[in-house]
């Protein structure tokens, strides 16, 4: 019989060593990393291991054997591990974070804009989280000429309760393939009563007037689904929204349509009708909707001084307070068939105790002698074999990164070995904070 996540989590600690003293990794040697090679990160890049080796057996991961392990806070354990894998050694981080402490918060990190870029550290450190890890993918480079990337991130966000952004469609997506039965609509989510989940979030919406009542399939997000409208908030930032418009729901490099229409309402009222696609700050109050195809020729039939209701919310059985964008691996303690055998390459995860009331952040480093790295496949068997039940993959490669703060430290420090031998700046991440 399966033993309970939080049992077999104390189980494995049965090996750890004695609480020490926090200390920062040591820096890179040797100079920067070598760049995504593996497509384990956001960049995607050609696979090195798999052109040559055969997918490795996932259960040969070895256990996690802790070598340090300190309590950042009151629910807050950070471990330091060592295992191994078909590649080599491999060094890791792993967060405990006991959700029934009613002193502590999961919370997103953003840089302050849904199309924007921050690294992980100074995302912490602006809001004095005491812990954190890098989220979901996001759009990072662009095949499109004369489009900017926007920075966003693949799949939705919420903060405090708050939509900020949707999912893009599957196949606009950056990162490793999904496996069967995944969506860019799944989340590692905290709700509302305070147990982590595993979940998917799915947007629904409208867009009404007089004479008009159109679906609503985006928001915040850098890509649309062929022939739908979007919206777009304050929240967005200042990046050009023509990349919504680019890409079909088959190949993200598909074309970007032409046939596109924008509209800007302040305080629900039309102001602007135009076919091209902005850019620029959208002031508080103020929603901007995209379309392109079909709903590109509904949206121009609005007329300055209409009256607009747009509507949208995420379709959820329990209120979300917290969710961020990640690929489910791991489902009652079993690995999901068809996970991306590339790699092996720097990773990070999240996953969730079988009762939800423990949240767990994992970084493994990657790309060195002294850590090979890990497979997705990989990475759900050793999250198995740490005590988690649910798991979701997030951005690895060189966005993988794991920060941390001693209880008489003022600032977070990067306490893994990123592979690009700094810190990437990144979509979003997620943050662990203490009420004193």
């Amino acid at each position: 019989m399966r033993l309970p996540a939080v049992r077999r989590f104390a189980a494995a600690l049965a090996a750890a060593g004695s609480v020490v003293a926090l200390c920062a990794a040591p820096a890179s040697a040797g100079g920067p990393r070598p760049p995504d090679v593996d497509g384990a990160g956001s960049g995607e890049r050609p696979d090195a291991r798999s052109a040559t080796l055969a997918p490795a057996d996932p259960g040969a991961v070895d256990p996690p054997r802790y070598t340090s392990t300190t309590r950042l806070a009151p629910g807050v354990v950070f471990r330091t591990f060592e295992t191994s894998s078909p590649a080599g050694p491999v060094l890791g981080d792993l967060l405990d974070v006991d959700l029934r402490d009613p002193r502590v918060r999961v919370g997103l990190l953003s840089p302050g804009a849904v199309a924007a870029r921050g690294t992980v550290s100074q995302m912490a450190n602006a809001r004095q989280a005491l812990a954190g890890v890098n989220g979901d993918f996001f759009n990072i480079s662009e095949t499109h000429p004369g489009v900017t990337p926007t920075g966003s991130a693949s799949g939705p966000e919420i903060e405090e309760g708050r939509a900020l952004k949707a999912a893009v469609p599957d196949k606009q997506r950056f990162g490793p393939g999904l496996p069967p039965g995944t969506s860019a609509e799944d989340v590692i989510a905290v709700t509302d009563d305070h147990r982590a989940r595993v979940t998917r979030l799915h947007l629904v919406g409208t867009v009404r007037a007089r004479h008009l009542d159109l679906p609503l399939r985006g928001l915040n997000q850098y890509a649309l689904p062929q022939g739908s409208a979007g919206a777009f908030t304050s929240e967005w930032g200042t990046v050009s929204r023509l990349r919504a418009v680019c890409g079909s729901d088959a190949r993200r490099d598909d074309p970007c349509d032409t046939d596109t229409a924008e509209v800007t309402l302040e305080r629900g009222v039309v102001t602007k009708v135009t076919d091209s696609i902005g850019e620029g700050a959208i002031p508080p109050g103020t929603t901007v909707l995209v379309g392109r195809g079909a709903a590109a020729d509904t949206l121009r039939t609005l007329t300055p001084g209409e009256r607009v209701g747009v509507r949208y919310r995420f379709a959820s059985a329990k209120r979300v307070s917290f969710a961020v964008g990640g690929f489910p691996i791991l489902r009652d303690g079993e690995p999901l068939a068809g996970l991306d055998p590339k790699g092996p390459a720097p990773r990070t995860a999240a996953g969730v105790s079988r009762d939800g009331r423990h949240l767990y952040l994992m970084v493994v480093d990657g790309r060195s002698q002294r850590s090979a790295g890990l497979t997705v496949a990989e990475l759900a068997a050793l999250l198995d074999k740490a005590g988690v039940d649910d798991g979701v993959n997030l951005d690895g490669g060189g966005s993988s990164t794991f920060v941390a703060r001693g209880s008489e430290e003022p600032a977070v420090t990067v306490r893994n070995v990123p592979s690009d031998g700094v810190e990437r700046a990144v979509a979003n991440g997620i943050g662990v904070f203490v009420r004193p």
